[in-house]
């Protein structure tokens, strides 16, 4: 259990930052749930980005996150729980972005891995390579399962 201290920082907390900062610190990895057409929620594993306030995930056109979110724009994400309990979740609204200058900025220098490892062709020769953007609309930091402080952030 956290102390006294720490409660009070969660509780001071109230930026986009300090959810980002949390994030980073838990996980490059989160759970992405969007929801289908049949109203069915659907989850996968995804490495996302931060682009300033925007969340971005690489994908693929055909995929069902992109087929999803073009029926219904919104996501939720979850990052990996530490064995301590702590914990962060974001959701917000999502977009499908596939035009060349979109993925040109992104392909280099906001992500943490190669992008070239999924799509070889590159953003010019990836045509079925596309990024989904993701505007952060609330957010919430557990900190031992929420024993340790709990902070709620909202645009």
């Amino acid at each position: 259990m956290q102390g006294s201290d720490e409660v009070g920082r969660l509780a001071a907390m109230s930026n986009l930052e300090t959810i980002k900062a949390e994030a980073a610190r838990l996980s490059p990895w989160a759970h992405l749930a969007t929801v289908g057409a049949d109203g069915k929620p659907d989850v996968s594993p995804v490495h996302p980005a931060w682009e300033g306030d925007t969340l971005w995930v690489m994908s693929f056109g055909d995929s069902v996150k992109a087929r999803n979110i073009a029926t219904n724009a919104s996501v939720a994400l979850h990052w990996q729980v530490t064995a301590a309990g702590d914990g962060v979740e974001v959701w917000g609204t999502a977009s499908v972005h596939d035009d060349l200058d979109t993925k040109r900025r992104l392909w280099t220098g906001v992500f943490d891995y190669d992008l070239d490892l999924f799509s070889p062709g590159g953003p010019d020769g990836s045509p079925n390579t596309v990024f989904l953007a993701v505007q952060p609309e609330r957010a919430l930091l557990l900190k031992a399962y929420g024993l340790g402080g709990r902070e709620v952030w909202t645009a």
